[in-house]
């Protein structure tokens, strides 16, 4: 072929390829309008849930208050038991061992008395002494006073002694007065002997139990030197710290005379013994008269009587030291409403369900925590469901949906 033929050819083939990519560039122009230029699609929100709720019903009730406190119990009288006169301890009781029970009156020690046995002898000579000498002087006055009469029968006087006109010395009243004194301080001596005598025996004060012992036989004890500690069993003591507002919910607190009993604000011990709660009877005593500085608590005191004592129904002492929980009896409320704790939000508001759907948020007033629960005043009525699962986001009047099966 010669050189015009494949020149020409290839000429044509030039055409061929320019026709397609010609075809090819229309086809993407034509596609990118097509694109830019079609309706696009409107965005949509997606559809909110409703948010599920757990509720349960709201219980109103009637009638006290109970106000919960916490305290370890403590003696209501505890000593440290001291001799009163110095000496080697000869005797000790059984009852004075830690923890041994004894009662008023019981000789718990004995210290040796024969120095003070002696010092009663001594002291009883001294006062049949003085005695002696008193009888002495008023003898010796008689016979003045007898001799000076004669005196006067001699001189002819008829009217009765007066004694201004004579000297006192004439009829001994110095030496009588001085005998006198004597006497009185002699026996004021045997009544100091008798009595050092008689605390060489200690003594009970008290029905207790011994706490400690630091004292025996043979040891030298002086004048009050501890000789173990001891404390009163017929009543115990638990200080229940309380917030200002839960004092204020008990009747009569500030006024509360233990003494009367008819007027006293009873209360309700209870504490745990081998695994099994028990419970004591108790009284409000009284409410200390300042606010705990470290707290910032009312300290009210209860007291328990006789908790030691057997009632044979199996119940075991309240000992000293045990951490009790105490109820005490409070004002008389009209109506009030228990919910769970987790249903206060706030503490002050609560989230209602009303017609199945709606929130509602009521306010109310919390008058206690007890276990778990509270007690609050507001407008809430008997049965309504009360919201008692947690929520992220809350309006009042937003639409809810309540869970099946909530609490009872």
């Amino acid at each position: 072929m010669s050189g015009f033929g494949r020149l020409g050819s290839g000429i044509m083939r030039l055409g061929s390829f320019a026709r397609i990519a010609l075809i090819i560039g229309s086809g993407i122009v034509v596609f990118a309008l097509l694109m830019v230029l079609r309706p696009r699609p409107q965005s949509q929100e997606p559809p909110r849930r409703t948010p599920i709720v757990v509720t349960a019903p709201a219980d109103v009730q009637s009638g006290n208050l109970t106000i919960r406190g916490n305290g370890t119990v403590r003696p209501k009288s505890e000593i440290s038991m001291s001799p009163q006169v110095a000496g080697r301890v000869s005797w000790v009781s059984r009852s004075f061992a830690t923890g041994s029970r004894f009662e008023r009156g019981d000789v718990l020690l004995r210290i040796e008395s024969a120095d003070y046995e002696n010092a009663v002898m001594a002291a009883e000579a001294e006062v049949a002494q003085r005695e002696v000498e008193l009888l002495t002087w008023e003898e010796q006055r008689e016979l003045a006073i007898e001799e000076y009469e004669r005196f006067r029968e001699r001189e002819g006087a008829t009217t009765p002694i007066d004694s201004s006109e004579v000297s006192g010395l004439v009829f001994r009243d110095p030496q009588l007065r001085a005998a006198e004194a004597s006497l009185l301080r002699a026996e004021a001596g045997l009544a100091d002997a008798r009595l050092a005598l008689s605390r060489t025996r200690i003594t009970a004060p008290f029905d207790g139990i011994v706490r400690t012992k630091t004292s025996d036989v043979g040891q030298y004890v002086a004048p009050g030197q501890s000789l173990g500690t001891l404390y009163d069993t017929d009543e115990v003591e638990i200080v229940v710290a309380l917030t200002d507002t839960e004092a204020a919910l008990i009747d009569g607190l500030w006024s509360a005379d233990s003494g009367d009993e008819t007027s006293r604000i009873p209360a309700q011990v209870r504490g745990t013994f081998g695994g099994v709660e028990y419970a004591w009877p108790g009284y409000v005593d009284r409410a200390e008269g300042a606010l705990n500085v470290n707290t910032r608590t009312v300290d009210v005191v209860v007291r328990v009587q006789e908790p030691f004592l057997d009632d044979g129904s199996g119940r075991p002492p309240l000992l000293i030291g045990t951490y009790a929980t105490v109820d005490i009896e409070g004002k008389e409320v009209d109506e009030f409403i228990v919910l769970p704790r987790v249903a206060l939000r706030n503490g002050e508001a609560v989230y209602v369900v009303e017609q199945d759907t709606l929130l509602s948020v009521r306010p109310v007033q919390l008058l206690q925590e007890i276990d778990g629960e509270v007690l609050v005043s507001g407008a809430v009525t008997s049965g309504e469901p009360v919201v008692v699962s947690t929520m992220d986001i809350v309006t009042d009047g937003m639409t809810v949906r309540r869970a099946e099966g909530g609490l009872e």
